[in-house]
């Protein structure tokens, strides 16, 4: 292996939900180590500060504001990026949204739909519409972003949990139906981090009480998890497919 394995030079990146937080750090850093990205979010200020940001680094970035959810959207939005940067080569299956805290009496229908729709089906078919260019070319990294809550359960969020631990289902599944095209599948299960997203959701006061049950004593910034991205990005994790990075502080340690 090279001193340059961890490089991603002439690459391309399609990662979804990267107008801010996680997504934002997996393609500024992605970027930085050479490859040309995708930005996918359903804010184009997000999509376009994020791409900026990318541009900065000398890379091509491209700008594409829907919902995941929105199939038609996502097909054409493979195309174009066939088109104008020529193919895929990673995909990280990123865009989600927060929980919230609810227990199973206050899951309606709607809000169950639109969970699955955005952290699960969204992202199954996008990957489909990624694949057969991935498998033409005998290559390409897939990632999926779970939760370390898919790995140890938590209360008053179930409809959550079972997107994020379906998604490492879908990591296993498709690492076994992928692996004769040298095509690997991998996922990240994210444990406490510092977004905007989660700021505004859980309130700085909630998150610091919780740093406090950290072993590592703080939650993460983004950046720390797109190291993780752009390791099982690159050839440094060649001969890694199936398997779940969870980068917890040890969270799942103490199972909080």
């Amino acid at each position: 292996m090279t001193d340059t394995a961890h490089r991603l030079d002439g690459r391309v990146a399609l990662i979804t939900g990267s107008g801010a937080g996680m997504g934002r750090a997996h393609a500024i850093m992605m970027a930085e180590r050479g490859a040309d990205i995708a930005v996918m979010d359903q804010s184009r200020d997000g999509a376009e500060e994020t791409a900026k940001a990318c541009r900065q680094h000398g890379r091509k970035a491209l700008v594409f504001a829907h919902d995941i959810q929105d199939l038609d959207a996502n097909t054409k939005m493979v195309a174009d990026i066939d088109r104008q940067l020529g193919r895929i080569d990673i995909l990280v299956n990123n865009a989600g949204i927060g929980g919230g805290r609810k227990k199973l009496e206050d899951i309606d229908e709607a809000l169950y739909d639109t969970m699955f729709g955005i952290h699960l089906t969204g992202h199954f078919f996008l990957t489909k519409d990624v694949v057969p260019g991935m498998k033409e070319r005998r290559t390409g990294s897939i990632i999926n972003i779970s939760s370390r809550w898919a790995l140890t359960g938590a209360d008053n969020s179930s409809h959550y949990i079972a997107c994020k631990t379906a998604l490492l289902g879908l990591t296993k599944a498709w690492a076994k139906e992928f692996a004769p095209w040298n095509i690997r599948v991998n996922a990240i299960a994210p444990g406490g981090v510092w977004t905007d997203m989660v700021l505004k959701s859980a309130g700085e006061a909630h998150i610091r009480e919780e740093e406090k049950k950290v072993p590592l004593g703080r939650w993460a910034q983004p950046e720390e998890y797109a190291y993780a991205a752009c390791f099982l990005a690159s050839e440094e994790s060649s001969f890694i497919t199936g398997q779940t990075l969870s980068p917890n502080g040890g969270m799942s340690i103490v199972g909080i």
